[in-house]
């Protein structure tokens, strides 16, 4: 059976994100994880990169994942369900964090090994600053990401604050240095969670990597 075009994919995207989702449970230590269940896809990125803001804006709810100006106030991995197809998890930033040495430490750790025995797992979306491009602590996360062979994707947040003529030139920089990673998926999304942009193509992109990875039987 062929696979749908990209506005099939655009409208399965609108239907999977109408769904109702909740809040599931902060998870603070491995132990604490869900039972496995549907699929899942987890967003990751740097401090105040707009993770919050943007799974607020893909599900529709503007107090889903809580949003602070506090670098480093996700302190857990919290997991969402959307409806019965899919499960949203919001990882702790990377890069600064308003949290002693010690505690990032812990987090580190405890994502890593979500990773690592986490076979509901699709795929990991790094979020990205679209203003700035990959910084330093974006590419160590990528490395880790490649070691652990987790499919992960780029997604530049915050377009609005990105001049047209900028727009370009960031995605063929980070299009030339994702291209020889062994885990990143090539297609990058920019995104404005305050203006909606890139909203349904990201949508698009997550019903499709379901459709692909997990079809229906």
């Amino acid at each position: 059976m062929p696979m749908p075009d990209r506005e099939d994919f655009r409208e399965a995207g609108r239907k999977l994100f109408a769904a109702e989702c909740g809040f599931i449970r902060s998870v603070t230590e491995i132990g604490q994880l869900p039972p496995p269940g549907p699929h899942e896809i987890a967003f990751a990125g740097r401090s105040n990169v707009g993770k919050s803001s943007l799974i607020n804006a893909l599900t529709g709810h503007k107090a889903l994942a809580r949003i602070s100006r506090t670098p480093g106030r996700t302190q857990a991995l919290n997991f969402f369900a959307l409806g019965g197809a899919l499960r949203l998890v919001d990882l702790p930033g990377y890069g600064y964090a308003a949290a002693p040495r010690e505690e990032v430490g812990r987090w580190t750790e405890l994502i890593q090994e979500y990773l690592r025995v986490r076979a509901r797992l699709l795929r990991v979306f790094v979020l990205v600053d679209g203003r700035h491009g990959l910084q330093p602590a974006d590419l160590a996360a990528l490395a880790d990401l490649d070691r652990a062979a987790v499919s992960y994707q780029v997604v530049l947040t915050k377009a609005d604050g990105v001049k047209p003529g900028e727009r370009e030139q960031r995605l063929t920089e980070t299009e030339a240095a994702l291209a020889k990673r062994p885990a990143a998926f090539p297609e990058i999304i920019f995104t404005s969670a305050a203006k909606g942009e890139g909203i349904a193509e990201l949508r698009a992109a997550i019903a499709r990597l379901l459709a692909e990875r997990a079809p229906s039987h």
